[in-house]
């Protein structure tokens, strides 16, 4: 197993991060050893849509600071995520009122949905936690970053994809095509996370870490460089 603890530090340190990086992994079953998601379900919508939260990218916020597992039932309130995380299938969720009232309000269309990256073998649970305590390998490191930040990424890692919403299927492209994703971050999601507006999202597939890092650390030198020269030539403008 990899020294995640040292790569979260490095890529933290690297990214200087506001928030831990966040590991997730996708299991057959819920893994022995780590707690399941404590939060209380609420009565279910006339739809029979409920869970333990709003939405699956709620748990990325409950996962920075405390390591638990989930499974289909705990991301059934939205049917999007649950698509995207490989719980549903389309077919399953597009009779649901959240969907209706996503294509009703133009937000989506039905024609778009199908070519939503999503994960294609169904879980039996999802973990979250800190990185840097994850006891297996995860699939996806997950982090939240700012402009600058997501500027260092791009600079770094030559043809980062840029997404827009829905903003977990970044997750997907993660897992499934093995390729670092950015996401602008959508409406939905910013409204049920409370994530600021000055941040957005990017997922790593786990095994390519690790280059990613020594990439933006490479970077940063170049970047200080640039910086410097910035600064002392602005001094003429003060």
């Amino acid at each position: 197993m990899n020294n995640w603890s040292e790569l979260a530090r490095r890529l933290s340190g690297s990214l200087n991060l506001a928030n831990a990086p966040l590991a997730i992994t996708f299991h057959d079953a819920p893994p022995d050893g780590v707690k399941p998601c404590g939060l209380p379900i609420p009565s279910p919508l006339a739809d029979g849509r409920t869970g333990r939260a709003a939405a699956g990218c709620v748990f990325w916020i409950h996962g920075e600071t405390n390591t638990f597992s989930t499974v289909e039932q705990d991301h059934g309130n939205c049917s999007v995520g649950s698509m995207t995380h490989g719980f549903k299938t389309l077919d399953e969720v597009a009779g649901n009122d959240d969907v209706a009232a996503l294509v009703g309000s133009g937000w989506v269309t039905m024609e778009l949905v199908p070519h939503i990256p999503v994960i294609t073998k169904k879980p039996g649970s999802v973990t979250y936690g800190p990185l840097a305590d994850t006891s297996f390998d995860p699939d996806v490191v997950f982090i939240r970053v700012n402009g600058k930040q997501l500027m260092v990424l791009s600079d770094a890692i030559p043809g980062l994809r840029i997404e827009g919403k829905p903003q977990c299927h970044i997750v997907a492209i993660a897992k499934e095509q093995r390729e670092i994703a950015a996401s602008v971050g959508c409406a939905l999601s910013r409204v049920r996370t409370g994530m600021p507006a000055t941040e957005m999202t990017c997922a790593i597939p786990a095994e390519k870490l690790g280059a990613a890092i020594e990439a933006i650390e490479k970077n940063a030198i170049a970047d200080a460089a640039v910086s410097r020269y910035a600064s002392e030539d602005a001094t003429r403008f003060a």
